[in-house]
């Protein structure tokens, strides 16, 4: 599997994401400008990641303009055909502007920038960036953003959980989900969904930031060594 990770104006999340994928998983990785009107060599065998910052500096609702660059009439071409896209931050809301994912992300209930440590409990085994987690552990992934409160109608959120399609919610270190441990308001603590198909994700937390021993934490490596699994086992 290779990777290819998209890239905006006022994206920056990148490199570390690239980093992650190229020097911790060993993976070879493409990084694709927004304009790019090709996959380069990816195929409906790779994942392209959407990764955080503020894409087009968020001067609209977040990710809303960078759903109308050229690249991502690609990554939906690229998902509708099967293939693996995973948006972190500011790539989940991306995808929900895009229509890849239902719902929507809105501003954080305390109407404040959020950065910090934030347990999730993983809530299915049933994708590829989950099936080899323990649904049992909390994992403590970071997060970083101003708009990542999950909203979805009754039957939008009902289809999800339905459908199995809830990935993670936020929930405390003992991995109790409850108000007190939901960073942002997101409607039931939820912190990311997969689409009907499951091969798109999206996650507000941030996986790359937790995934090599020097930042004293690997829970986020999971997410993608659980990914690279599914191919090479």
């Amino acid at each position: 599997m290779k990777f290819g990770v998209v890239v905006f104006p006022g994206s920056n999340c990148e490199q570390d994401v690239v980093h992650v994928c190229k020097n911790v998983m060993q993976s070879e990785t493409r990084v694709l400008w927004h304009k790019d009107t090709t996959l380069q060599d990816l195929t409906t065998e790779d994942c392209i990641i959407i990764p955080g910052g503020f894409s087009f500096g968020d001067y609209m609702r977040c990710g809303a303009i960078a759903r109308f660059s050229p690249i991502m009439e690609l990554v939906i071409q690229h998902a509708n055909n099967g293939g693996y896209v995973w948006g972190i931050c500011n790539g989940f809301q991306v995808l929900c502007e895009s229509h890849l994912l239902p719902g929507a992300l809105l501003a954080n209930d305390h109407q404040r920038f959020i950065c910090q440590n934030q347990y999730i409990l993983p809530q299915t085994n049933n994708t590829a960036i989950t099936r080899n987690l323990d649904m049992s552990q909390a994992l403590n992934v970071p997060v970083a953003h101003g708009e990542g409160r999950f909203y979805a109608d009754e039957k939008t959120l009902q289809e999800l959980k339905q459908n199995d399609q809830i990935l993670f919610k936020y929930c405390d270190s003992d991995g109790k989900i409850n108000e007190a441990s939901n960073p942002n308001g997101s409607i039931e603590n939820i912190a990311g969904i997969c689409n009907a198909q499951r091969n798109v994700f999206g996650m507000m937390p941030h996986p790359e930031r937790s995934a090599e021993n020097v930042l004293g934490n690997t829970d986020g490596r999971k997410l993608f060594e659980s990914l690279l699994n599914l191919v090479y086992t």
